[in-house]
């Protein structure tokens, strides 16, 4: 008896679909993907009228004068002057040294009326980066006007 062997149908497998699907998986977890933003720092803007301010035994407070230059005192009296200019370097070696003593501690900034925002927003940053949590701005008292 002669046996009669079948031809074999050419097994083709369409992954169209599967393509598909992923690229609309990846779509979705795209979409609903929640970004965090790391480069924000929280601080607490003090009114210029209220309360007077808590008394802290340490804190840490970085003057700014009009010029841009840098003054950073410690709670026990130790102060670091820094120069005007773009002194990112040096505004961050002082503060690093201050961040290993206390990260805890309340960071003060105290800004002239004239100080160039520039100055402001890098010693802010330079203070979220290192580990400062409380960072606050201290005012003087508005007067009324007569």
């Amino acid at each position: 008896m002669k046996f009669q062997r079948r031809k074999r149908e050419k097994v083709d497998i369409s992954i169209t679909s599967m393509i598909d699907v992923v690229f609309l998986l990846l779509i979705f977890f795209m979409v609903t993907t929640s970004f965090s933003r790391q480069t924000e720092l929280k601080i607490n803007l003090p009114e210029a009228k209220g309360a007077e301010s808590e008394d802290y035994p340490k804190t840490v407070t970085l003057e700014i004068d009009a010029k841009g230059t840098y003054n950073l005192i410690a709670s026990d009296g130790a102060s670091q002057r820094i120069p005007p200019g773009d002194n990112r370097q040096a505004l961050t070696s002082a503060i690093v040294r201050q961040a290993v003593q206390a990260k805890d501690v309340p960071f003060i900034i105290k800004a002239d009326d004239n100080t160039p925002n520039k100055a402001v927003m890098m010693a802010l940053d330079v203070a979220g980066a290192n580990g400062f949590n409380h960072i606050s701005f201290a005012t003087s008292e508005l007067k009324e006007e007569e």
